[in-house]
């Protein structure tokens, strides 16, 4: 792995402060990390997308979620615009919610090793049904507030 030194003298990001075009499909995006400024403390950042969106990959009807990704990083930190354009490049990708949720996460996880990570995807309803898929990594840090994601439980009209 490369240390956090090392990697502030080879990071070149490509996207931020560019004009850069949507990828097309998840495999086409870049997600680019920054190093960590402080990777002796520990900290969770939280990454909200209220208004991701992929499609059906039986029927092509668009799905819609709400997606909460906590993480504890370790030597790196994810780029939040290539998080925004890595999250935008699912909107014509086909994906079960399940396995889309996952692949977010270990995509996140391959790329910036963090230390500890958790991601809540919050389906809305396709079929009556609403779907809600949750992973971590492992156990929640000690010693570490992290608060509730604060997505309730879709109640409908109500």
């Amino acid at each position: 792995m490369t240390s956090p030194k090392t990697a502030a003298k080879n990071t070149r990001l490509t996207q931020l402060g560019h004009s850069v075009e949507s990828p097309a499909q998840p495999e086409d995006a870049l997600l680019e990390c920054v190093p960590n400024p402080h990777p002796d403390s520990d900290y969770v950042a939280r990454y909200v997308c209220p208004e991701f969106t992929c499609l059906c990959p039986v029927t092509g009807q668009p799905d819609f979620a709400h997606l909460v990704i906590d993480y504890l990083p370790g030597p790196f930190l994810v780029e939040s615009k290539s998080l925004k354009l890595y999250l935008g490049s699912f909107r014509n990708h086909g994906g079960f919610h399940e396995g889309t949720t996952l692949d977010i996460a270990k995509r996140i996880v391959r790329e910036a090793h963090p230390r500890w990570l958790r991601i809540g995807g919050y389906w809305y309803p396709r079929g009556g049904i609403p779907i809600d898929v949750f992973y971590q990594t492992g156990s929640m840090p000690e010693g570490l507030w992290i608060p509730d994601q604060g997505v309730p439980p879709y109640r409908g009209r109500g």
